[in-house]
């Protein structure tokens, strides 16, 4: 998708279609995180700890399990 930035006083908007936020769960009240590597920008939601704690955790668990035959797969 190829979207162009909007004037908004004097700054700069990017509109993002609804059928994206519906997919991402964002509304107008979600907080974003905007960040950069110097060439990309990067606008993700900010979660909620719990959810990342958990989802590291499932992570580790994971590695712990089937790490061995994941990195056999990847040589």
């Amino acid at each position: 998708m190829v979207k162009k930035l909007t004037r908004h006083g004097n700054s700069l908007a990017l509109v993002i279609d609804k059928g994206v936020l519906e997919l991402l769960n964002i509304d107008a009240e979600t907080p974003l995180e905007i960040s950069t590597d110097g060439n990309l920008l990067f606008i993700a939601p900010v979660r909620d700890p719990r959810r990342k704690k958990k989802f590291s955790a499932a992570l580790e668990k994971a590695n712990a399990r089937y790490g061995k035959m994941l990195k056999h797969l990847a040589g």
